[in-house]
């Protein structure tokens, strides 16, 4: 069967096949016809408690492709009992763990009596979170592998997974490539026995061997195999133009990506919707704070990182992807399995950890078949991340931007007079931390590194490089370089900066991190209580760690 059948096939047709709430509920969300990949799950299943690997790509309607089946289940049999939950989901990030617990709630919407959907994430109150949770009657649960690997070694709420009926790995590939093979395979220790009968549900892009190791976990012989894929489909990264802009030093860092910004906003001035991907959550809270101030009246500038409250991250992603144009300040929170609408460009400033990296975050634009623009600015010192990525279609950037960045300089220079200084400093100390971890590819020895950071510095119009506790400077082996400032910093009573949240001139701080800061993980990233908040934003808690946390009911 071709991989578009049933591209047309309506909703309608399903009548008497699944269950009327759930019919019901697609049409008040304004769903008449199936994706291919919801027509394959729910046509192409012997029967919809079968045991499927769904190989689909993001933004292709997947989620309620495992959701249908799931759900038209747990309506149709005898109902379990109170507390108990019937449908797990693992999800490899709290926002697209959130999309999901969404797209639950839309759909049994129409139900007389709706099941309660409950999400499981870094990022809020263990304590409070987890009550609500014992003290409620979750029927479906989504959750992060990390966060739920975490409730699952509390006996009372594993106790709440004694019955449970479904369990769906979802972007199964970028989740196990994440970091979360050994989460995963903790959970599945200690979920009942596959022998006891639960349906597995495996949705992945790719199945690479990660992903078939999980497999034999997951699924039974004999299992069904779908595939929307197309073997010959041009893939998503060859629709987009893409090219690279090498400059000197970092002192040309945001005066060149202004000039570039604006070039390409000159190029598009209609459908401008961007997203600028920087190396370190405390570096895109520099930048929103910094372009709020020099493009804040042209377009509506976001930013999204770890360092945001929850809240403020999940009004962030809808308003973003709500809205028609745009720039979009974000770590790699972002870099996988969220789907924005309408992205016509991707900039990435600073080094992707490797090839696979740069191609996903290159992935957020040219989406469901259209064309999109990405640009990766680099130092000279940088460029060797083009020259071992050669098979990467990179190509120089085809306009020149050097006299609009020169141009640019003293705008830029009196922007950074109006960013509070707080951001400065953290930004400082994660681009300290960050480059550290790739002095041999840059050829920098510690001084050098440290003479570099002191220029990014003087860029952010500091009159000297910030402040540094010593602990912080020994575990960044640091010890003894000269140029650093080393000394105790006081510290509140409660833990480190405050996060600024969303608009023009926020602030997103945060605890400083020890070993500087490092790369976002996709999934749950490292947590912190924060204090007061940024210039213009708000204080709000750190993001959860892989043992901290709460399961929020939605």
């Amino acid at each position: 069967m071709a991989a578009n059948s049933g591209q047309n096939a309506s909703y309608s047709a399903m009548k008497g096949r699944l269950h009327d709430g759930l019919l019901q509920g697609l049409a008040a969300m304004g769903y008449d016809t199936m994706s291919p990949v919801q027509y394959k799950t729910l046509n192409e299943l012997p029967n919809f408690r079968a045991d499927v690997l769904a190989q689909a790509k993001t933004g292709t309607g997947k989620t309620l492709a495992f959701l249908l089946p799931a759900l038209h289940s747990l309506l149709t049999q005898p109902a379990l009992p109170k507390g108990q939950v019937s449908i797990l989901v693992l999800s490899p990030t709290r926002e697209l763990a959130l999309q999901i617990a969404k797209e639950c709630d839309a759909v049994t919407s129409q139900l007389r009596q709706r099941p309660e959907c409950h999400t499981a994430y870094g990022g809020t109150s263990k304590a409070s979170e987890l009550k609500k949770f014992l003290n409620n009657d979750p029927k479906v649960l989504v959750a992060t592998p990390g966060r739920l690997n975490d409730y699952l070694s509390d006996e009372n709420v594993a106790a709440r997974f004694s019955n449970v009926q479904t369990l769906v790995l979802d972007e199964a590939d970028t989740m196990l490539e994440s970091g979360f093979l050994v989460a995963v395979n903790d959970i599945l220790r200690r979920l009942p026995p596959k022998s006891s009968g639960w349906q597995g549900m495996c949705f992945s892009a790719t199945v690479p061997p990660k992903v078939k190791d999980v497999m034999s976990k997951v699924l039974k012989k004999g299992y069904t195999h779908l595939t929307t894929v197309d073997p010959n489909e041009t893939p998503t990264i060859e629709l987009v133009t893409q090219h690279s802009v090498v400059i000197p030093t970092v002192a040309q860092t945001y005066s060149t990506l202004h000039a570039i910004l604006l070039k390409e906003y000159e190029l598009q001035p209609n459908n401008f919707k961007a997203i600028v991907f920087g190396t370190t959550a405390n570096g895109v809270a520099l930048m929103h704070a910094l372009f709020s101030q020099l493009l804040g009246k042209q377009m509506s500038v976001f930013q999204l990182q770890s360092r945001l409250s929850q809240n403020a991250r999940t009004r962030t992603t809808n308003e973003f992807k709500a809205a028609s144009a745009g720039l979009m300040f974000a770590s790699d929170v972002i870099g996988r399995g969220m789907d924005f609408p309408n992205v016509s460009l991707v900039v990435q400033v600073g080094l992707p950890s490797n090839g696979e990296q740069y191609v996903h975050r290159v992935g957020r634009t040219a989406r469901a078949g259209n064309e999109g623009r990405a640009v990766i600015l680099l130092t000279e010192r940088e460029s060797f991340f083009l020259r071992i990525n050669r098979q990467l279609p990179i190509s120089l950037y085809p306009h020149n931007i050097s006299g609009a960045a020169d141009a640019a300089a003293p705008a830029v220079v009196s922007a950074f007079d109006s960013v509070d200084e707080a951001t400065r400093n953290k930004a400082y100390q994660a681009w300290l931390g960050f480059h550290k971890t790739f002095t041999k590819q840059l050829q920098l020895n510690n001084e050098s590194l440290v003479a570099a950071a002191n220029d990014y510095a003087a860029t952010m119009g500091l009159p000297e490089p910030p402040l540094m506790d010593k602990q912080t400077v020994g575990k960044m082996g640091l010890r003894g370089v000269p140029g650093l400032r080393v000394g105790t910093i006081e510290r509140p009573h409660r833990g480190g900066g405050g996060r600024g949240g969303g608009g023009r001139g926020g602030g997103a701080g945060g605890r400083q991190n020890g070993g500087g800061e490092r790369r976002e993980a996709n999934g749950d990233a490292p947590s912190g209580r924060g204090g007061r908040g940024g210039r213009g934003g708000r204080g709000g808690r750190g993001g959860g760690g892989h043992g901290r946390g709460g399961v929020s009911k939605r």
